[in-house]
């Protein structure tokens, strides 16, 4: 399954637009512009833009507390989602959600979530709506390596192996569960193996290459809509930043960090591949990266533009009680 340079050029654009995203934040972060935890994925992008890359207003995601990245690749608008970050009215929820809670239904993401496995029922109940209903859509949750141990995970796919349901399980396994080593916590080399208990594909992705994700998540989401059933795709893949934006880093070796960040970088490997192929030319890559700067500083001056939500507005979007 080899993209053609438009789905590349789409491609390049989302990565560029997450790592500028997050970069920005972080910079917000540290100035002391933006409040609240923020927990970037900054070295994970490839992931995200090649799942998305597949999916369609109609196909749902549920993402994680280390969202941005899927909301953006999804198509959310990164105006919407800087105002929510800045808790301004016009934000995709607005204002009421946050970094860990961007959810826009209109273009099929359920939402990230501050609770570890807690999207992996979500998508699981998308792909059940999607069989019964017929859409021919699809469920995919993003999750990382220590979902994989909440009961959750192993209800949901038990859930959808049985019914064969139309869902997509990407773990984004970046070897750290917070600050503890994945191997610490999970007994099983691979996560993808844990599939086979129940009877589902299983596939594994080196999750810094855009090239092998979109490829896998390719094969695994036609798999889906023919009706064959789900899969587990685990990608391979680091987080540059540490679990929070001022995490000081001390639990893991510098080295093996500097290793991953020079080496295996996903935006340099896929410049790297598409230019040295003729599939894209790098002058067309930096007038991507001029375009999404552009984008950004103006989706952070619109949101500080952006009014506060009312106070008077206090109870609306909230469930009735009593």
């Amino acid at each position: 399954m080899q993209p053609t340079p438009e789905i590349l050029q789409v491609a390049y654009r989302t990565m560029r637009t997450i790592r500028s995203f997050e970069e920005k934040l972080i910079e917000l972060v540290n100035q002391g512009k933006l409040g609240g935890f923020l927990h970037a994925c900054i070295g994970q992008e490839a992931i995200a833009a090649a799942v998305c890359a597949h999916l369609k207003d109609n196909d749902h995601v549920a993402s994680t507390h280390r969202g941005h990245g899927h909301c953006i690749a999804k198509g959310v608008d990164v105006r919407g989602m800087m105002a929510e970050l800045f808790g301004r009215s016009t934000g995709t929820c607005r204002g009421r959600g946050g970094s860990m809670h961007i959810a826009d239904l209109e273009k099929g993401m359920l939402g990230a979530n501050g609770i570890v496995g807690a999207g992996i029922p979500l998508a699981t109940g998308a792909a059940l709506s999607a069989k019964l209903r017929k859409t021919g859509g699809v469920g995919v949750a993003m999750f990382g390596d220590g979902a994989s141990n909440q009961g959750a995970f192993h209800e949901s796919l038990n859930m959808a192996a049985n019914w064969k349901l139309p869902a997509l399980y990407v773990c984004e396994n970046n070897g750290w569960g917070e600050f503890t080593p994945t191997e610490f916590v999970v007994p099983v080399k691979d996560i993808a193996e844990r599939a086979r208990s129940y009877a589902m594909n299983a596939m594994i992705a080196d999750g810094m290459d855009f090239f092998d994700v979109y490829a896998k998540a390719g094969e695994a989401i036609a798999r889906a809509r023919r009706g064959e059933g789900p899969t587990l795709l685990e990608c391979k893949t680091y987080r540059f930043m540490g679990h929070y934006v001022g995490d000081p880093l001390v639990y893991r070796a510098k080295a093996d960090a500097d290793e991953w960040i020079n080496n295996r970088d996903p935006l340099k490997l896929f410049e790297t591949r598409v230019t040295s192929e003729g599939l894209l030319a790098a002058d067309n890559l930096r007038s991507i990266d001029e375009e999404v700067t552009e984008r950004i500083t103006e989706a952070v001056k619109s949101a500080q533009a952006a009014p506060f939500p009312d106070a008077g507005e206090l109870m609306q979007d909230v469930y009735a009680v009593g």
